[in-house]
């Protein structure tokens, strides 16, 4: 594991897993070692507390997966810590250690250690916007075209599939030009606000401009969902430079329409709902939103 990390060590509960009658019937202690890596710049040049991950919380977490149902298997205990602990935003990767020095081995012996290594991955949905020509020209279908070929070049987000092109009318805001429009699908194993930092690189690096709330842009790309709702591992939040899942997804066809061309199965978290985007989509029939058809 490269980068920051916090190293959470000892934490002891008494379990009832095993293969044995007696494991299950009298238990045992077990003893578990959590290294998370993470970035840590932020929590440390802030002092904020939501920049990092609360290891009381984590301890909290590892006792909960011990004393609760029984495994057999120790390597089952630790992957559901693992599971516990990617669940939180900023880790980006996990070693769980699970000690059982009370192993019924038959022979003299120190301990056993089972270890699993995991890296966060899933899935990412990410909309794409233009409608001003960039500095040196660029008309706004070239700007995403060179945007969706820079997603593929995002350092920790693989497996990326674009829509087709897709002109929209404005919605909200000034007097401006029709947008063009595309959703991309992926995978990361990056962290949400890390995720959306590799995202405004982008738009830096091909000269995003916007300089009115609502207003025309030479480019926007914004995180809409981050996880699989559907299986209850998507990230939700309310802080203002991370807003999870996109607020206003919902209510926008050039959202949906491109979203549902790249994935049909696609589905959108609305508060406790799960809600499949094709489902969405007559809600907003309203909205002018058309296939492109792009010169090679």
């Amino acid at each position: 594991m490269r980068g920051d990390l916090i190293r959470l060590t000892g934490v002891r509960a008494y379990g009832h897993h095993g293969v044995l009658e007696h494991e299950r019937r009298d238990g045992q202690e077990l003893v578990v070692d959590v290294v998370m890596a993470l970035d840590l710049h932020p929590a440390g040049t802030t002092d904020e507390l939501r920049r990092t991950v609360n290891y009381a919380e984590v301890a909290a977490d590892v006792v909960a997966v011990v004393t609760g149902e029984p495994r057999d298997l120790i390597e089952t205990v630790a992957e559901e810590i693992a599971a516990r602990v990617l669940a939180r935003p900023l880790v980006e990767s996990v070693e769980v250690v699970v000690h059982k020095p009370s192993a019924p081995v038959g022979v003299p012996f120190g301990d056993v250690e089972v270890v699993v290594r995991r890296e966060r991955d899933v899935p990412v949905v990410i909309a794409l916007g233009a409608n001003l020509e960039g500095a040196d020209g660029t008309s706004p279908t070239r700007t995403l075209q060179d945007a969706a070929r820079r997603l593929h070049r995002v350092r920790g987000l693989r497996a990326v599939r674009v829509s087709a092109l897709h002109g929209s009318a404005p919605v909200g805001g000034p007097a401006q030009p029709d947008y063009v429009n595309a959703v991309a699908v992926a995978r990361t194993r990056l962290p949400p606000a890390s995720l959306l930092a590799s995202l405004h690189r982008v738009e830096d690096d091909l000269g995003r401009t916007r300089d009115v709330r609502w207003g025309p842009r030479t480019l926007d790309l914004d995180l809409v969902q981050y996880g699989d709702p559907a299986s209850g591992t998507d990230v939700t939040s309310d802080a203002a430079d991370l807003l999870l899942p996109h607020p206003r997804a919902h209510e926008r066809a050039f959202v949906l329409v491109p979203w549902l061309d790249v994935d049909p199965r696609a589905s959108l978290r609305l508060g406790e709902d799960v809600v499949p985007v094709r489902d969405l989509i007559p809600s907003v029939v309203d909205q002018s939103v058309h296939p492109l058809e792009v010169r090679q």
